[in-house]
């Protein structure tokens, strides 16, 4: 499959594929004139290195996870770095909910300019 074919295909733009080679995310054989060519498979490959990215995982954790996911073996030390990423993910989402909170609170206070402004120190 041509580039233009999988980026179609998986909903992504050519240039997040080009980025996903020099990542060492997607490979890619080329033709006598330059062109790449994709096996059929890359179209889920791309769908899932989305996947992984929607979930906060930086490259370099998705280029080690891709292995595993390919032969359906992880080793110790990626099923740590994994359970790390997500704590760094869950303390986010604290975070985030917190600025909601906040937020929410000046919402309030500017629909009622009257309302105490405690809760927001």
């Amino acid at each position: 499959m041509r580039i233009g074919e999988v980026a179609d295909k998986a909903g992504v733009s050519v240039r997040a594929l080009r980025y996903y080679e020099e990542q060492d995310l997607l490979p890619a054989d080329r033709s006598p004139g330059g062109q790449r060519h994709y096996p059929d498979t890359a179209v889920g490959r791309v769908r899932l290195i989305q996947q992984l990215y929607a979930a906060g995982l930086p490259s370099r954790v998705v280029r080690d996870v891709l292995p595993c996911v390919d032969s359906g073996e992880a080793h110790p030390a990626l099923l740590d770095q994994l359970e790390s990423e997500r704590a760094r993910i869950d303390q986010r989402i604290t975070d985030l909910l917190d600025v909601r909170d906040r937020l929410d609170d000046v919402i309030a206070i500017t629909r009622d300019p009257d309302a105490d402004c405690s809760p927001m120190l």
